[in-house]
């Protein structure tokens, strides 16, 4: 396989809920996966049951996770001829070999003063060594958490894994919020719900008087923004995820719509609409000036911010139908970059600025493509009768969506920057307006 750069484990994790800790083995590296190639094949790997507390829960959702990656292909237990491994003994590579796993990880699990320790070694099964984590040490990782949390230190392990195997940082302890519909249609309730990237533990703000719509992760990952939508207007909200209240940004003249934060978290760029008119403006959450970065008699919608908080994207038909726009935060030099066929709507710069994803309709089908900043490359990655509002996972590798098939109920999918990785979410009910949380501390 191709070579990959490898970039350092991110390893400052927070005391609580969940440390790392790590254990000194030594340190290889052979297997690497490409990312970046559209035709990989997923990479077998097994993960036995973890020995010890909850350890078949653990491996179960490290399973989960890398097998959801669309890179990996956990191996089935039922092949597996070594059994009850653990992280004190070599694993006996030829056992494993011939169920031609490539990569073997071993866990093991405990109750210490009433915390949770997890450790785990990574294997290369047929160059027989270990592959460490550039920590201090080399070698394996251990991570410590209150029992309750083990969900959370399973997709760190996954984390680490993807991390070490790729090159590229994983996004499997994240969260997503959306907005859940229920109800039949013409009556249907939006309430804003919050759930882990794997569909598990989903919660739900309760429902106020309006409809939420368009929820949006701070960096930090700390708060969302959203829009709440009433007979008598709209209004922008932050919401606190550790106190759980919510607070206005203010009244405005007209219907204010779209928030989505600034990559510091010090701003909130939106759009007002007034008598048919919209067009863009940025708050500043420390003193809520606010001010006004397009003066254009066309709609101007949707601003995302590159990640350097130097530009802004955004939706305007100021060229007589929606197209994709390019703009410094200032408001300076607003240039054009999409010139395909079709409608472009929903754009979103990617966390590692290389992409800008958008929503395009072109004809009877709705699409999710992603292009350069400066208009180059264009990728269509879906297509469907509507697909629509992509969100970037952290890494910028991966994009969930809302995708509705006829008269159905919209539901989250997702699909890899190369198109071929194309999934529904976990999530049963239907669901719409997706944004990605930054990685957890």
């Amino acid at each position: 396989m191709t070579s990959l750069s490898k970039r350092t484990l991110l390893t400052a994790l927070a005391a609580l809920p969940v440390t790392a800790l790590f254990a000194p083995l030594a340190a290889h590296a052979d297997i690497e996966v490409n990312v970046n190639r559209g035709d990989v094949q997923p990479l077998p790997i097994a993960i036995p049951v973890f020995a010890g507390e909850q350890g078949a829960d653990i491996a179960g959702v490290v399973s989960a996770d890398l097998q959801r990656s669309g890179l990996f292909r956990p191996l089935d237990p039922a092949s597996f001829v070594e059994h009850d491994l653990t992280v004190s003994v070599l694993p006996k590579f030829p056992a494993w070999q011939q169920i031609n796993a490539q990569a073997l990880i071993v866990g093991q699990s405990s109750l210490v003063a009433g915390r949770l320790q997890v450790g785990f070694h990574l294997y290369d099964v047929f160059a027989e060594h270990e592959l460490g984590f550039n920590n201090a040490n080399g070698g394996g990782l251990q991570f410590a958490s209150t029992p309750e949390n083990w969900r959370r230190v399973a997709h760190k392990i996954s984390d680490a894994v993807y991390e070490r195997l790729t090159g590229e940082k994983g996004y499997f302890d994240t969260r997503i919020a959306f907005v859940a519909e229920t109800g039949a249609r013409g009556a249907k309730t939006k309430r804003l719900a919050i759930m882990d990237q794997d569909g598990a533990n989903p919660s739900y703000i309760p429902a106020g008087s309006g409809e939420i719509l368009t929820p949006r992760y701070s960096p930090t990952g700390q708060e969302i923004t959203y829009m709440e939508l009433r007979p008598e207007g709209s209004k922008i909200y932050l919401l606190n995820l550790d106190t759980n209240r919510s607070e206005s940004l203010g009244d405005f003249k007209g219907m204010v719509y779209a928030p989505r934060f600034s990559p510091d978290g010090g701003k909130v760029a939106f759009s007002v609409e007034r008598a048919g008119n919209s067009d863009i403006f940025v708050m500043d959450l420390k003193n809520r000036s606010t001010v006004r970065l397009t003066v254009d008699p066309a709609i101007d919608t949707s601003p995302s911010f590159a990640p350097d908080g130097s530009k802004i994207v955004f939706n305007s038909d100021r060229s007589g139908q929606p197209e994709l726009y390019v703009m410094g935060a200032d408001g300076s030099n607003p240039h054009r970059i999409s010139f395909g066929q079709g409608r472009y709507t929903d754009p979103v710069w990617s966390p590692t600025g290389e992409f800008i994803a958008f929503t395009k309709q072109v004809g009877g089908e709705f699409h999710i493509g992603i292009m350069k900043p400066d208009g180059t490359d264009e990728r269509v990655l879906t297509s469907s009768y509507l697909d629509e509002g992509p969100a970037w996972a952290p890494n910028g590798r991966v994009l969930l969506f809302s995708r509705q098939t006829g008269p159905g109920l919209p539901k989250l999918w997702s699909v890899d920057v190369t198109g071929r990785i194309l999934q529904p979410m976990p999530y049963p009910g239907a669901a719409s307006d997706p944004a990605w949380s930054p990685l957890l501390n």
